[in-house]
């Protein structure tokens, strides 16, 4: 099968987000069966070793440069709103947008090169013509509904501006109802995006599709370090990464160190934020920005804290933490998709909303190495039978042919 991959994010190296793990193992997944053409685009940052990295990884590779950012200002602003209300297409999808990406795909596919397209994020999906269904099969890689994630951070109260938020709500709703009819298949991370986008889409095929986790990458580790160290991973230039580490910091981790008064917190991820890198002041915290091993971090750590407030999908951060052996902490967002607790589920890690939750959890788990022990081996086991690259590689690949 020929297949042409869109992903505006430059997928390589698999560590700069949850965009670009999905994106590039799924690739190599798809790679050893199929003919793959990569469509992207060279983000600021990217060197000529990454591109070339890259080129090894597919049978074709087409690099674009990224559109320039859109002027500043309040008349651009409204502008962007404008054409958002009118045309139907949000300003974070038209700023990616490349005219000339476009007439490569139109004469890519009325050539006839290729037997299937897929969107890598919806962000993507801009590129695609009502019309190439009737010659090849379109699925969109949806990662998670930006509908149901602006919706979120309304409610979580985590907008970075909730009027305008407020404003764009019915639009974004508008927006993923009109897109989805384009596609043979809409592919999600979770049932909850399955039932969201089923609810605008009622006749589209939509199939759940987990993240997985790089079992090389993030071995077992060989022993409990025990202690009072505690982690979160992520990119930390990502709103919901930044609002659950503030919040951490603010809210729970001094009410820990009141019991444990050596516990320490590490802040482990590229690109932090300002407002993250003031966290470095705060007795304890350890904002480490980008390093060479996420894993060894992971291996170090007493617990592993999930502490998100919003964002859909299936934590990569939280798979990747499992699989290394660290006992979880998550909240409900955290933990989504993922069963870990509850009547007739074997535990595998444990759920905290509030203060007094995280306090409790994080307490039973500095205190007792057996619980560590049963987490760590439990969680790890689930990650191995459920969510290894290979088969989420499986599903989308059944996607395409069927």
């Amino acid at each position: 099968m020929n297949i042409l991959m869109l992903s505006s994010t430059f997928p390589y190296p698999a560590t700069r987000g949850g965009t670009q793990v999905r994106t590039f193992n799924l690739l190599k997944y798809l790679r050893q069966n199929h003919t793959l053409t990569l469509l992207t685009q060279r983000e600021p940052g990217v060197t000529e070793e990454e591109i070339e990295g890259l080129r090894d990884c597919v049978d074709e590779l087409v690099v674009f440069e990224r559109p320039p950012e859109s002027a500043s200002g309040l008349i651009k602003k409204i502008q962007r709103f404008s054409t958002f209300l009118f045309q139907g297409t949000p300003p974070s999808v038209l700023n990616r947008y490349s005219p000339e990406m476009q007439e490569w795909i139109n004469k890519y596919v009325q050539a006839g090169k290729c037997d299937a397209i897929t969107c890598e994020h919806s962000v993507n999906e801009i590129y695609i013509k009502p019309d190439f269904q009737k010659q090849i099969k379109t699925i969109v890689n949806v990662h998670s509904s930006v509908y149901g994630s602006c919706r979120n951070q309304i409610e979580t109260g985590i907008s970075e501006n909730t009027l305008r938020d407020k404003i764009n709500l019915p639009l974004l709703r508008r927006y993923e109802q009109n897109y989805c009819p384009k596609f043979s298949s809409i592919v999600v991370t979770t049932e909850e995006d399955k039932i969201q986008m089923q609810e605008f889409n009622p006749n589209c095929q939509i199939s759940v599709i987990p993240n997985g986790v790089d079992l090389v990458s993030f071995p077992y580790r060989n022993s409990d370090p025990s202690g009072h160290r505690l982690i979160f991973i992520g990119a930390m230039d990502n709103l919901a990464n930044m609002d659950a580490v503030c919040f951490f910091c603010n809210e729970v981790l001094p009410e820990i160190q009141k019991f444990y008064p050596d516990t320490t917190f590490d802040i482990v991820g590229s690109h932090p934020a300002p407002e993250v890198l003031a966290l470095n002041e705060r007795p304890g915290v350890n904002v480490t920005g980008r390093v060479p091993s996420m894993v060894e971090y992971l291996h170090q750590a007493t617990v592993c804290v999930v502490a998100m407030r919003t964002g859909f999908g299936i934590k990569n951060k939280t798979l990747e933490a499992m699989a290394a052996g660290v006992p979880v902490i998550g909240t409900d967002r955290g933990l989504e998709g993922l069963s870990v607790d509850g009547a007739n589920v074997t535990l595998k890690a444990l759920r905290a909303n509030t203060i007094t939750e995280y306090v409790k959890a994080i307490s039973q788990l500095f205190d007792n190495a057996n619980l560590r022990a049963e987490l760590s081996r439990n969680a790890r086991l689930m990650v191995e039978t459920e969510f290894t690259w290979e088969s989420a590689g499986k599903r989308y690949e059944e996607v395409l042919m069927n």
